[in-house]
């Protein structure tokens, strides 16, 4: 008899442990090679799951809702269809109840024989990213083949413009307008999705963090999330790094105006302020490195992170990749397409775990300053108050009112000194208060 333990697999370096958010099949249920078989909840998002192989899955250990270790058999799958009830029955104690009357429980390849499928990169040839081809996913192929749908007219709704199955039934007429919008659709789960919220004309980011979905009554504990458990872990991370925390003022009257003039073409304020952040790192490579063992590591990009609450608890720090180099008005677009998917969590592990940089805004609260907390594996983060009217002294010795607002920046100090933060901070000042119509160029 053949069978296979499906394993919970590793969806990003930190992951540990995952949660079957739903099973796309149920056991009997036949499995095509590239067939999204569980949705599997990681610290990060949603993610499908794709199978390797053909076959029957036989049993399911771990059900919907339930968590488990990376590496630990979450199903059985058989080769047959006569094996399902000789698997599950062996089942019935436990996997190792599977002995030698079974010739092999085949070595645990689901780890090999399951991949990501949405938002990650397939591993079993489709990608996200490639050259004049159409991009499509295995269960998209596989439905254009039984209705006899021409992918090469389909244009993707899915991450990187990927054709996923809902393009591929609108396009033969069997479904619903909304498979055909540019947002990515989630697939069908049984927590609830979110609705993005647009961007507002503060110096925040585009969305307030709303109240956790799940309202704690007075005495009750409310387990961790994924994300939150995550979360806690990279601060606990942080602590065994010493950080320096700088302060500075800086006056946003120049970047105010700038802001009036174009938020109507989709600009948002956390876009300029990244932009603006990106290209000041540009003069301060030392701002946009990292501490290693073997010495400091110069990264050949600039991506700004910034920091975003979810709906449901926890936080997710989304990335502009490039941040330098992308003019305003794609940087916005991006931003709104990061934020939408972060809120479904559907964002790809490059997407939220790339940065070199991170931003962290609580202006939304009114807040004047506070510290954050330096992310593993970045060198500085900055911390962004609200911008206020302020009376200050004019060169002419009197007085007037600016804006102004209150950044601080959080840097290891193993390898960011006091003076290379206040270099940054003070090139990033003059950038917003007396030039931030070059951020157009």
């Amino acid at each position: 008899m053949s069978i296979y333990e499906v394993f919970m697999p590793a969806l990003s370096s930190t992951m540990t442990e995952g949660k079957i958010v739903s099973w796309v099949k149920s056991p009997g249920d036949k499995v095509e090679k590239g067939e999204t078989v569980v949705v599997v909840e990681s610290d990060k998002a949603d993610m499908d799951v794709e199978s390797f192989y053909e076959g029957y899955l036989a049993h399911i250990i771990v059900q919907a809702g339930e968590t488990a270790s990376v590496g630990s058999a979450i199903a059985l799958l058989t080769e047959t269809e006569a094996e399902i009830e000789s698997a599950a029955q062996a089942n019935s104690g436990s996997t190792a109840a599977i002995d030698e009357p079974t010739p092999a429980i085949k070595n645990p390849k689901i780890a090999e024989t399951t991949t990501v499928a949405t938002p990650a990169a397939s591993q079993n040839g489709t990608t996200s990213h490639t050259n004049g081809r159409v991009i499509v996913s295995p269960r998209a192929r596989k439905l254009a083949k039984e209705l006899k749908v021409d992918l090469s007219g389909i244009s993707g709704s899915g991450p990187h413009g990927r054709i996923v199955a809902q393009d591929v039934e609108a396009a033969a007429g069997k479904s619903s307008k909304q498979a055909a919008t540019v947002t990515p659709v989630p697939p069908p789960q049984p927590t609830p999705t979110t609705t993005p919220v647009p961007p507002t004309p503060t110096k925040v980011a585009p969305a307030p963090a709303p109240a956790p979905a799940i309202a704690a009554l007075p005495g009750q504990i409310v387990p961790f999330t994924t994300l939150q458990n995550a979360v806690a872990r990279n601060m606990v991370a942080s602590l065994s790094v010493p950080v320096i925390h700088i302060g500075y003022t800086i006056t946003t009257d120049a970047l105010d105006k700038l802001y009036k003039q174009i938020k109507s073409k989709g600009v948002t304020m956390t876009t300029l302020l990244a932009k603006a952040v990106a290209v000041t790192l540009q003069k301060h490579p030392l701002l946009n490195a990292r501490y290693s063992e073997q010495g400091i590591v110069y990264h050949s990009s600039i991506n700004v992170a910034v920091a975003v609450a979810m709906d449901d608890g926890g936080l997710i720090t989304p990335v502009l990749q490039n941040a330098d180099m992308a003019d305003i008005y794609s940087l916005s677009r991006d931003w709104k397409s990061l934020v939408d998917r972060a809120r479904a969590k559907k964002l790809q592990p490059e997407e939220y775990n790339s940065g070199t940089f991170t931003i962290s805004n609580l202006g939304m609260f009114g807040v004047d300053r506070f510290d954050a907390i330096l992310p593993p594996g970045q060198g500085s983060i900055l911390a962004i108050g609200a911008s206020r009217p302020q009376i200050v002294a004019t060169t002419e010795g009197l007085f007037g009112v600016k804006q102004q607002m209150q950044v601080n920046i959080t840097c290891d100090h193993r390898i960011i000194y006091g003076a290379d933060a206040a270099a940054f901070l003070k090139d990033l000042a003059k950038l917003i208060s007396t030039n931030p119509e070059s951020l157009m160029l």
